[in-house]
């Protein structure tokens, strides 16, 4: 029978040991961990306005129709512009010149003149300004103007989710810590962070109504309701 070499047998050993250590059994307490779902929410009243609205004109032949409409918009336009509306802030949306009829049993449908209509997007960057604003336009639109709705939104929406993932976060930490220790430990590193989804954003109505002792429209914003959750899972002491 042959003898292994002492030498060899003694440095098998060592590489042996040595590879022990460096795969060293795992620990039962490196599975302990605890994930938990906190909730933020922010409540913040919206800062600004979109205004959508619409000129329309009718005129026996289309060219005098689609005239009426540019001369109506350039007198809505000077008037946002004396409101502060900055040109970058209106914006075009639509613009048809299309031929109305009317049907009657006898005759058909019959052309009875021609409608051109206008479409606007205005921005109105402070919100309180817009009731004033509103009155602005419907003096200079008169009877060819009419208002599709107005939208309340948040300028700086960056800085509230922020707060809304602070809250949500600190509202994760507590129930965690809660959690921990009625299970007699500590929190420790956390190990992941999910943003469950993005933020939901919840509109109060709009009303639009005059104040009582004066003509000037007044805009009921409310407040904007932002809501985000996020799932944090972290290690145990």
């Amino acid at each position: 029978m042959r003898k292994m070499n002492p030498i060899i047998t003694s440095l098998t050993a060592l590489l042996l040991l040595g590879t022990s250590s460096l795969y060293p059994a795992q620990s039962a307490e490196s599975d302990r961990f605890i994930t938990v779902t906190g909730i933020g929410t922010v409540s913040v009243i919206p800062d600004a306005l979109r205004l959508y609205l619409t000129l329309t004109n009718m005129s026996d032949k289309s060219a005098p129709a689609l005239a009426n409409v540019a001369k109506t918009a350039t007198s809505v336009r000077s008037a946002l512009k004396s409101e502060g509306i900055a040109a970058k802030d209106i914006k075009s949306s639509t613009l048809t010149v299309y031929p109305e009829y009317n049907y009657t049993q006898d005759k058909g449908s019959i052309i009875i003149g021609y409608r051109a209509t206008q479409s606007f997007t205005v921005l109105i960057r402070k919100a309180g300004s817009g009731g004033k604003i509103v009155e602005s336009v419907v003096g200079a639109g008169a009877e060819s103007l009419q208002i599709n709705g107005i939208v309340p939104f948040i300028t700086k929406g960056s800085n509230v989710m922020q707060e809304a993932r602070a809250a949500a976060v600190a509202d994760a930490k507590s129930r965690a810590s809660s959690y921990a220790k009625l299970l007699g430990t500590s929190l420790g590193n956390v190990i992941s962070l999910i943003e469950n989804s993005a933020p939901s954003y919840s509109f109060p109505p709009l009303g639009v109504a005059r104040a009582e002792d004066s003509s000037t429209p007044v805009i009921d914003l409310g407040e904007e309701i932002i809501t985000l959750s996020i799932t944090i899972r972290w290690g145990l002491n």
